[in-house]
C-alpha cells in the first residue's frame, strides 16, 4: 500500500483535479465544524440564556454612530456638539454639589458657635453629627443611583424640554408658546419654476398650507422673499416655504418663521413622490402625528422646534398618519405613513421593547405600515436671524452655517 497523500493545500500539488477536491473537501470540513459549533453553543445558550445576552452584548457592529464623539466643553451653543441631556445633567450635578457644600459650609460654622457658646462636653452632639453624616451619605447615593443612565434607553425621540436658555433667548418667537394651535404655512417657489406638482405635494404634507405660485412675467412684479413674508404676515401666516429648483428637479428647500425670522436653508436629495413608491397609499386630511428622532444638539434642538411648529399640536388620531423626521449623521429622512395595527402571524415575533423582552398584552398584536409619500432627505444649509441673508443684520446675521471642513472628523455631527 503506498503513501497516503496529504490533505492540506498548504503543499502544493500539480494535479489540478485533485487541488480541487482537496479545496472541496476542506470547504466541507470547515462549514460542518462551524455547522455543529453552532448547534453546540445554541444548546448551551438554551440550557444559559445569560450566555446568549453576553454574546449579542459583546458582538455589536462598530458603525459610525457608535462611535460617534462630542465636545467636551460646557456651551450650549449652536457650534458646540454636546448632548444636551448630558449637559444638563451634568450642570445638574454640580448645582446640587454646590448647595450641598454650601449646606455642610453652613453647619460646621453653626456647631463651631454652638461649641463657643456651651462650655460644657457634649457627647451627643458628636453622635448626632455622625449620624447627620451618614444621613447625607446615604441620601446622596441614592440620588446617584436614580441619576445613572439607563442600559437600554426605551426611545431615540427628541426632548425640546431640554431647550437651553440661550436658544430661548436668541430666537423667542421660535419658542414661544402663544403660537397658533393650527399653523397656516405659504408655499411658493423660486422665480419661473416649474415645480408646480412638487409644491401643491408639499401641500398635502403640510395642514392649512396654501401654493401661490410666483411668475417673472415682464409685465408682473417680481416680488422679493421679504415682500412675500411680509404680505403672508399680515394675513395670519406663520411660516413661508420656498421651493428651489435646479433642472426641474427640487434641489432645496428655505423655511421662514414669521414674523421676523429666523431663517432655515436645507437641501434635498432623493425626492420620491408618492405616486412612484411600490405599494403606495393616498393621505388623507386628517392632521397627522409627528416623530422627530436623534436632534440631540442645540443646533438639532432649534432644528426640531422649527418643524414642530410646521405642524398643528393635536394629531387627529383616527387617520392613522404619522410623519417621520429622522436624523442620522446630519440628514435628515422625511417620510410618511400610515399605519394599522392587526393579528400576529404565527411566522412573526411578538413585540419586544427596549430591554428585549415582550411586551405585555399586545403579544398577538402587530402593526403593519403602508408609505403614502414623498420621501426626501434633507441637510441643514444655513441658519439667518432674519429674512434670508438680505434681511438679516448685524456680526450675528448668520446664525450657523454648514462647511466642508465640518465633515473632516467622521465621527462628529451637527445635530
Amino acid at each position: 500500500m503506498g503513501p497516503q497523500r496529504s490533505t492540506s493545500l498548504s503543499k502544493k500539488t500539480g494535479n489540478k483535479l485533485h487541488r480541487q477536491s482537496l479545496y472541496v473537501k476542506q470547504k466541507r470540513e470547515r462549514e460542518k465544524e462551524k455547522r455543529e459549533s453552532r448547534f453546540r453553543r445554541k444548546k448551551e445558550e438554551d440550557r444559559q440564556p445569560e450566555l446568549r445576552r453576553e454574546r449579542v452584548a459583546q458582538n455589536q457592529p462598530a458603525t459610525i454612530d457608535r462611535k460617534r464623539v462630542w465636545d467636551d466643553v460646557d456651551d450650549d451653543g449652536l457650534g458646540a456638539s454636546v448632548d444636551m441631556e448630558q449637559l444638563l445633567k451634568k450642570r445638574r450635578l454640580q448645582q446640587e454639589e454646590a448647595e450641598e457644600r454650601l449646606a455642610l459650609e453652613a453647619d460646621e460654622g453653626s456647631a463651631s458657635e454652638q461649641d463657643n457658646d456651651e462650655e460644657e462636653d457634649s457627647m451627643l452632639g458628636s453622635d448626632d453629627e455622625d449620624e447627620s453624616d451618614e444621613e447625607a451619605a446615604a441620601k446622596a447615593r441614592a440620588k446617584q443611583v436614580i441619576r445613572d443612565d439607563s442600559l437600554a434607553p426605551s426611545t431615540t425621540s427628541t426632548n425640546l424640554d431640554l431647550t437651553p436658555e440661550s436658544l430661548v433667548a436668541k430666537f423667542p418667537s421660535l419658542f414661544s408658546d402663544d403660537g397658533p394651535a393650527e399653523p397656516q404655512v405659504l408655499v411658493t417657489t423660486t422665480l419661473n419654476s416649474t415645480l408646480h406638482d412638487e409644491a401643491r405635494l408639499l401641500c398635502t404634507l403640510f395642514p392649512h398650507s396654501t401654493y401661490i405660485p410666483r411668475s417673472a412675467h415682464k409685465y408682473s412684479h417680481k416680488y422679493s422673499v421679504r415682500e412675500i413674508c411680509k404680505f403672508a404676515g399680515n394675513r395670519g401666516f406663520s411660516s413661508v416655504m420656498i421651493l428651489r429648483e435646479d433642472q426641474k428637479k427640487p434641489i432645496g428647500l428655505d423655511i421662514v418663521h414669521l414674523p421676523s425670522g429666523p431663517t432655515f436653508h436645507f437641501s434635498i436629495t432623493n425626492w420620491v413622490e408618492g405616486k412612484k413608491l411600490p405599494g403606495h397609499g393616498n393621505p388623507t386630511n386628517h392632521y397627522p402625528e409627528l416623530l422627530l428622532n436623534n436632534f440631540k444638539t442645540p443646533l438639532g434642538v432649534l432644528t426640531a422646534r422649527l418643524f414642530q411648529s410646521l405642524w398643528p399640536k393635536t394629531p387627529e388620531l383616527q387617520g392613522r398618519q404619522v410623519v417621520t423626521l429622522h436624523n442620522q449623521r446630519d440628514y435628515i429622512f422625511l417620510r410618511r405613513h400610515r399605519y394599522v395595527f392587526r393579528d400576529k402571524r404565527a411566522t412573526e415575533k411578538s413585540v419586544v421593547g427596549a430591554d428585549g423582552k415582550e411586551l405585555k398584552g399586545v403579544e398577538s398584536i402587530r402593526a403593519g405600515l403602508q408609505e403614502l409619500g414623498p420621501r426626501a432627505t434633507l441637510k441643514l444649509r444655513r441658519i439667518d436671524k432674519g429674512i434670508g441673508r438680505a434681511g438679516s443684520e448685524g456680526d450675528d446675521a448668520v446664525q450657523w452655517e454648514w462647511k466642508a471642513k465640518m465633515e473632516k472628523q467622521r465621527t462628529r455631527f451637527n445635530l
